[in-house]
């Protein structure tokens, strides 16, 4: 809803009254006049009268919604709600845009009409209802964004009603849900309101308006006296909007639950009468990002749900491989997001497992229980990855059934050099390359300059930065220098010649050779990187965000049939050899005469929502929950699961979702 603000004695749905309308004549305290619930009756015709200048302008609502949308980037399949719609201004105009999941809801009878009649004449897919803002007809985790446009926020006469409308759009938010709401700058407006004006309308109406601060000096208190040149006065009314500063609405919005608050812009509408803007002069936009957990969700197991425990790293131990050797806030959006796309599988029951120090005893609980478990803890066991095989072997020396690669391939492929000999063995082209072992101090290079230094042993690019592609001795013997500085010094160091052909990365879901799919290559953009650094998608682009290598793009490759064929029979082939199950991503460059030659083989690749395969699933039209549900599916036909075998828990109420965060173990059936 917006204001600057209508009657409270119109008649209902906003017609104006025959008569005229008995004024109180000088009011000295304005304030004594508000009635606690104005906001109940003042938005009807009227409203839309004395307002059209910004809330029926649609070059404004243009103007504010592209902003909106590039402030908060919004998606065409983000869920919304605009709360506080009034008649559906900004939900409409962002359905003109391609936005497809709108809900508007506002707590005025005759806009929410005036809302739905212009969706149905314009044939607009948006779900607009009446409702009360402290109270939300949602259910919990509902919504990606939530919207309060227009100065729709303060109107209460209680800070507490306002932080219960905060609250319940925590609530209603999914986890890392995003607020915007659009409110009128408290500290400009105390200093600059005007206590009198006097505003032509049109032709037949103006609006004379007083103002005053409320004695708490946190409100504005407003009256407007509505006049019709020919039925005299139509309309006498009052009313108050809270003035938030800057610091005054990020308290509120952290006691609320909202994390991250900014200040992106602040508006001044281009009215078209430009005479008295009131409460919307000048605002402030808000935004903030709620961090929950999900909601625990009661529900009966039914006989055919699979069971499904979800494996994960341990986020209250070190993680060597990650920037600050901790889980930060973007692990936890990750995590959060693949929970959200889980939920999004129908016919499985998910339990997550995160801690380490019990996990081993947690799955002999689960022994007899369990159909499948989902081993996404690619951060190794103790989050040490050079123990990501550990899970998948204790998995089998208690009898479940798993996702992924089991332990003999993830020792293969956790080893460079060793894939470089089976790729070679199979007649597979490798770049030329040397095996530095820890003791050795001197080595002869058997192949020209430029060279790529990277560790024998990891994954996600660790140690691997733009000071690893060498072109003399000296540079070559720094980089070397700093990856045992980073690593240790017994650790070995594979390397290659630099190949500065195309970067590719090849997904695949499933097990070759009998069921599997390939996803679209992808192929590194580096037109955006400064033409002095190497063109290598290494440690800076995966965990840097204030590096140039950052902005890298992945995009669908350029290649010709021949090389992409021969690249697809290779990857099958290796995959089939190292026996990488259920999905695995292959990594090739290209030399200078445009032969492929394979980089790494990276079974139980990254599932995170942004990595390369759900880039690849994108591309080849998979959503990321369908992307997920893909592995389960392939792990399934591999083991030979069927409906058969389900239906061995008792059906009992559970937790559907615990905190992955949390150390205990719950939500698992006894």
């Amino acid at each position: 809803m917006n204001k600057k603000k209508p009657p409270s004695r119109t008649p209902q749905k906003g017609k104006p009254v025959k008569n005229r309308v008995k004024t109180l004549g000088p009011v000295y305290n304005l304030e004594e006049h508000v009635a606690p619930d104005w906001w109940c009756r003042i938005f009807n015709s009227l409203y839309l009268k004395t307002d059209a200048d910004v809330v029926d302008d649609a070059n404004i609502t243009r103007t504010e919604v592209g902003l909106i949308s590039d402030i908060l980037k919004l998606a065409p399949e983000n869920r919304v709600l605009d709360l506080c719609c009034g008649q559906g201004r900004h939900t409409l105009e962002l359905a003109r845009n391609g936005v497809r999941n709108l809900e508007g809801l506002d707590r005025s009878h005759y806009l929410i009409q005036k809302a739905k009649e212009h969706a149905r004449t314009e044939s607009l897919s948006v779900r607009f209802k009446e409702g009360e803002a402290r109270k939300l007809p949602y259910p919990a985790d509902n919504f990606d964004v939530v919207l309060i446009l227009g100065n729709s926020f303060g109107y209460f006469d209680s800070l507490h009603d306002d932080l219960k409308v905060l609250k319940e759009v925590t609530r209603v938010l999914k986890p890392w849900g995003k607020l915007l709401i659009d409110i009128a700058d408290g500290e400009f407006l105390k200093g600059n309101f005007q206590p009198r004006s006097w505003e032509w309308i049109n032709n037949k109406f103006f609006v004379c308006r007083e103002r005053s601060l409320s004695i708490d000096g946190d409100r504005l208190v407003s009256r407007e006296v509505i006049t019709h040149v020919e039925k005299g006065v139509i309309a006498d009314q009052f009313y108050a909007e809270r003035l938030y500063a800057r610091e005054t609405i990020s308290r509120l919005l952290d006691e609320a639950g909202f994390k991250n608050v900014s200040f992106p812009i602040e508006l001044t509408p281009a009215s078209q009468r430009m005479q008295d803007l009131g409460m919307m002069e000048r605002r402030i936009i808000v935004t903030a990002q709620v961090k929950k957990e999900w909601a625990p969700v009661k529900a009966k197991i039914k006989k055919t749900d699979r069971q499904v425990v979800v494996i994960l790293g341990d986020p209250t131990k070190p993680d060597p491989m990650k920037p600050l050797r901790i889980f930060d806030d973007d692990d936890f959006y990750t995590i959060d997001q693949m929970k959200a796309a889980l939920r999004e599988r129908e016919g499985y029951h998910f339990t997550y497992l995160n801690n380490h120090d019990t996990l081993i005893q947690d799955l002999m609980r689960l022994q007899g229980r369990v159909d499948l478990v989902m081993n996404l803890g690619d951060e190794g066991f103790y989050n040490d990855p050079r123990k990501e095989l550990h899970v998948p072997a204790i998995l089998e020396s208690l009898g479940l059934a798993y996702t992924g690669g089991g332990p003999q391939c993830l020792a293969y492929c956790y080893d460079k050099s060793l894939v470089r000999g089976v790729a070679k063995e199979m007649g597979i082209p490798v770049p030329e390359a040397f095996f530095v072992k820890a003791e050795d101090l001197a080595f002869e290079i058997p192949f020209n300059f430029p060279v790529i230094v990277k560790p024998n042993l990891g994954d996600s690019s660790f140690g691997i930065t733009e000071r690893s592609v060498a072109n003399n001795a000296e540079e070559l013997i720094n980089a070397i220098m700093e990856i045992r500085q980073k690593l240790g010094y017994d650790k070995p160091i594979l390397v290659e010649e630099f190949l500065t052909g195309k970067d590719l990365t090849v997904g695949i879901i499933g097990t070759p050779p009998t069921s599997y799919q390939v996803l679209p290559i992808l192929e590194e953009d580096y037109s955006a990187l400064p033409l002095e650094l190497p063109r290598i998608c290494g440690y800076e682009a995966k965990w840097v965000p204030d590096s140039p290598y950052w902005g890298i793009k992945s995009m669908p490759a350029d290649l010709t049939e021949e090389t992409r064929s021969t690249i697809i029979e290779w990857c099958v082939k290796l995959s089939e050899r190292l026996e990488c199950r259920d999905y695995a991503r292959f990594d090739w460059r290209l030399d200078s005469q445009g032969q492929p030659k394979l980089l790494e083989v990276n079974p139980n690749p990254g599932w995170c929502w942004d990595g390369h395969l759900a880039k690849m699933a994108g591309h080849a039209g998979i959503s990321y929950s369908d992307m997920l549900g893909s592995i389960l599916r392939a792990a399934e036909e591999r083991l030979g699961l069927d409906n058969e075998d389900l239906g061995r828990v008792r059906q009992m109420d559970i937790r559907l979702e615990k905190p992955v965060r949390e150390k205990e173990l719950e939500g698992v059936p006894a």
